[in-house]
């Protein structure tokens, strides 16, 4: 019965925070919003979810600390090196068939996986000729993004997934240490726009030759799924890519059926010309 009540609060939650605020987490799996949300009722010491549901409606300062707790903010330079260098050998010839390039990194956090494929395509020569975007539900997540600095004791697992993704330069050579942070170069985001966008409720808003949306969709029931892959294929360009995380597949997806299997061990999708 406990639980059953849980559950009635915990819905009641998420719908208070989409009706105030227009966030929307209906469509996330149960089982993952639990498990974050009752380690934010812990830290905000509420003993029921109607109690953190009482603190958000009322006080809108709670919000941004909670969508650290409902989003995955923290990844890896070059996380799944294979991945990236799959990108390196397989992907960027046809890349570079384009004449202009469009990037988008959906659920950008903190701009770990923008900043990889930035410095790639600067080592692949293609930084000249591409746009990147970086989207995320997070104002916090993006302006850490923006602003490129990383903990200094995360460097030496970045610079190791940087050479096994087959790196051509030091990786040394795009940021500076200073204070225990590492800044990385301003340039790797002179052709980057950062902006607030949702897989959710958002609608397309580019068309471009590369989707990258890694570790995002595991969080996404079936329905919303369906939804953010549709998106992908919407926004991509004939025979442009789609690279997914190592735990997600286009296997059961409704729109599966618009792309090919390009790289399948690293989740390399290519969308179909014929559609």
């Amino acid at each position: 019965m406990a639980d059953r009540t849980n559950d009635i609060e915990l819905r009641l939650l998420l719908e208070a925070i989409f009706q105030k605020y227009h966030y929307d987490f209906r469509g996330y799996s149960m089982a993952s919003i639990k498990r974050r949300l009752s380690h934010a009722r812990e830290v905000f010491e509420c003993e029921t979810f109607s109690q953190l549901q009482d603190r958000v409606l009322h006080d809108p300062s709670v919000l941004p600390a909670l969508l650290s707790y409902l989003t995955v903010q923290v990844s890896e330079l070059f996380r799944d090196p294979a991945y990236f260098r799959a990108i390196r050998e397989k992907v960027v010839p046809h890349l570079k068939t384009f004449p202009s390039l469009k990037v988008w990194v959906a659920g950008c956090a903190r701009g770990e996986e923008l900043y990889s494929l930035a410095i790639l395509f600067r080592e692949e020569g293609l930084e000249g000729r591409t746009m990147f975007y970086g989207t995320d539900i997070s104002h916090e997540a993006l302006k850490r993004a923006e602003a490129g600095v990383f903990e200094l004791d995360r460097i030496p697992l970045f610079t190791e997934n940087h050479r096994k993704s087959g790196g051509k330069t030091s990786l040394s050579d795009y940021y500076t240490a200073a204070y225990g942070n590492a800044v990385f170069d301003k340039s790797l985001r002179q052709k980057t726009v950062f902006s607030d966008h949702s897989l959710v409720s958002d609608a397309v808003f580019a068309e471009v030759q590369l989707v990258s949306c890694r570790n995002v969709l595991i969080y996404f029931d079936r329905e919303l799924q369906d939804r953010a892959v549709g998106l992908f294929k919407d926004s991509l360009s004939r025979h442009g890519f789609l690279g997914l995380g190592a735990k997600e597949s286009l296997r059961f997806a409704r729109d599966a059926d618009a792309f090919a299997e390009f790289a399948p061990q690293e989740r390399l999708y290519q969308k179909r010309g014929d559609r």
